[in-house]
């Protein structure tokens, strides 16, 4: 007999309503979506409004914007009332004001720097939160977090050429090497993601590279990625000591859960050559070089027992064209996705890993580490979504 045929039952897609603010954020110069996103978005029948000057940072003029169809708003207070606001930095207290419930806000977190106030105002707003850089693909690598920590590394490394040129009252020194003439000396602490990108530009350069971490896995990785046997040894201080003592550069890009463990001692410091230079890019995490100070990229650079120290924490801003073009890459597809699905709630039941970036759903925080933190009532996301 014939059977009844199960019939997908169709989607139904959603118009979106996006709204690209001017960061008021100290030094961002990043923008969330590059004039060829706003493109797309337009084309799949969504509206992006941008506010006038947004994208001037980056180099992106409000003639690029309107050209790729989106609309240009001369007033904040527009900007935030649309449904989807995307940032790159968080709002802040005063932006909020102009947020309208049911909304959703998609922005980093920062969490080392926010405060109770902050996620109070979130959840009176009953506003729907994301923070981008929590967010995971299918393979639970954080793209928003890799890529600016690929950036990070290529730049540090640049950074640390700049410093040594006799135009910033360095040593003088080329980082490379040319035949005849001794390699420059790159001390990198931390195989992670940042590690690996700064390996990877210095060995393009031709320097001599030294690693250092305390896992051994992660420094087999690099060994194998690298496809190069270079330099790797466990942090232990004598070993460390003698490394910095010929180090022209040091990059410190070691991460941890909390406060970054500090590895490199002022006594180490001291016994550093004259006019070597280090460039801590784990600055926001309190540094892996105790003598490391936070700096801005007005003024970047202190000099301490004769070292450069350069410790601007938002290392990506220094290249912000390149990093809003990786930033947009990310968050263009997420936006489709939205809109495919149906609107940000179904999209949420169907991806895990933007469910994952998800601190408050209309109004409720869900986030259990925020709640811990700032004793805040909290809600477990998934039961919010039936226990998907």
């Amino acid at each position: 007999m014939p059977q009844e045929e199960m019939l997908e039952v169709g989607k139904r897609s959603s118009r979106l309503n996006i709204g690209i603010p001017k960061e008021t954020s100290l030094q961002e110069k990043r923008v969330g979506l590059v004039p060829d996103a706003v493109h797309l978005l337009v084309n799949n029948g969504h509206e992006v409004t941008v506010e006038s000057g947004a994208g001037l940072p980056a180099n992106f003029s409000d003639n690029d914007y309107s050209e790729a169809g989106a609309k240009i708003s001369y007033s904040t207070d527009e900007v935030f009332k649309s449904d989807i606001v995307l940032k790159v930095a968080p709002p802040s207290l005063k932006e909020m004001d102009y947020m309208q419930p049911k909304q959703t806000l998609i922005s980093a977190l920062q969490l080392k720097v926010q405060n109770k106030a902050y996620f109070e105002k979130l959840t009176k707003k009953k506003i729907s939160a994301i923070a981008y850089d929590y967010i995971q693909d299918e393979e639970g690598v954080f793209p928003v977090v890799r890529s600016m920590s690929e950036i990070a590394g290529n730049t540090a490394v640049l950074i640390a050429a700049e410093l040594m040129s006799n135009v910033n009252d360095g040593k003088g020194l080329m980082l490379g090497g040319i035949s005849g003439v001794s390699p420059t000396e790159v001390v990198i602490l931390g195989a992670g993601t940042v590690g690996e990108y700064a390996a990877r530009a210095a060995m393009g350069l031709g320097a001599s590279i030294k690693m250092f971490d305390s896992s051994l896995n992660k420094l087999r990785r690099i060994q194998d990625n690298l496809n190069a046997r270079i330099f790797t040894s466990i942090v232990q201080p004598k070993v460390l000591q003698k490394a910095l003592m010929r180090a022209d550069v040091v990059i410190g890009a070691i991460r941890a859960e909390g406060r970054t463990p500090c590895i490199v001692t002022e006594e180490m410091v001291q016994n550093m050559k004259a006019g070597s230079v280090i460039i801590d890019v784990s600055i926001d995490q309190g540094g892996c070089i105790e003598t490391s100070e936070l700096t801005t990229h007005d003024k970047p650079t202190i000099t301490k027992f004769g070292i450069v120290h350069y410790g601007v924490p938002n290392i990506a801003s220094r290249v912000a064209r390149t990093a809003s073009f990786s930033l947009s890459n990310i968050f263009a597809p997420i936006l489709l996705s939205i809109g495919e699905e149906g609107g940000v709630e179904n999209m949420l039941r169907s991806k895990q890993g933007v469910r994952n970036g998800m601190y408050i759903y209309n109004g409720v925080l869900t986030n259990r580490s925020i709640g811990d933190w700032y004793g805040l009532p909290n809600r477990d996301i998934n039961l919010l979504f039936g226990g998907l």
